[in-house]
């Protein structure tokens, strides 16, 4: 039940941050900056907080249902999970280089932040294997529409946000301008994700306590 609230209470605050930053630092252009162009300059520790409050919701919608994690497919989604969670601590710590930033020109710190991007998607595969995990558990029985609903939406604002960032990055030759409107993409692909955190946080606290 704690675990559950906490992931709700630091996901919440996670797009609040967000949101915020739209506003403080509307310099940054939304339909063409990633939400990491946030940490960069006056005001970027916001956004490095905020990457740090996802992670904790991450962490601890994990702690809430690791108790149904016990088979082999629960593990391995579990690991893989906990790695994309420390890839957002990684992207939290490591500002990231402006997204127009030439790769010859890209910083350590840059480098690193990029690194805890692409950890991302170990997340996802693993936030896919414990749905499925979920959907199987015989406790779960009664919130497998609400698993499916949020795995769904979880999907497919992966692929949208996967396929076009890809679609735009290829066709520009990995340069970033005003041209390539990659923002909204990154920005559905997280919230996207934030739901699904929600859903089984707040799920996971109408399981009884021995199984939650």
């Amino acid at each position: 039940m704690t675990a559950s609230r906490i992931a709700l209470v630091s996901n919440l605050v996670f797009v609040g941050l967000l949101a915020t930053l739209h506003v403080i630092k509307s310099d940054v252009d939304p339909s063409w900056h990633f939400i990491s162009d946030y940490a960069n300059g006056q005001r970027g520790w916001i956004m490095q907080v905020a990457f740090l409050c996802l992670a904790v919701s991450n962490l601890s919608t994990w702690m809430s249902v690791r108790d149904c994690l016990r088979s082999a497919v629960g593990k391995t989604g579990s690991v893989l999970f906990l790695v994309g969670t420390l890839g957002l601590v990684v992207a939290a710590i490591f500002v990231s280089d402006p997204v127009n930033t030439p790769v010859e020109a890209q910083t350590t710190s840059g480098k690193l932040h990029n690194v805890g991007g692409g950890l991302g998607i170990l997340g996802f595969v693993g936030t896919l294997l414990l749905s499925f995990r979920l959907l199987r558990y015989e406790a779960w029985r009664p919130q497998r529409r609400a698993v499916w609903i949020a795995t769904g939406i979880l999907i497919a604002g992966f692929l949208f946000s996967f396929l076009t960032i890809a679609k735009l990055a290829t066709e520009h030759k990995g340069v970033f301008s005003p041209d390539t409107p990659v923002g909204w993409p990154n920005r559905v692909g997280i919230l996207c994700g934030c739901v699904w955190l929600a859903v089984i946080s707040w799920k996971a606290q109408t399981l009884p306590k021995t199984q939650a």
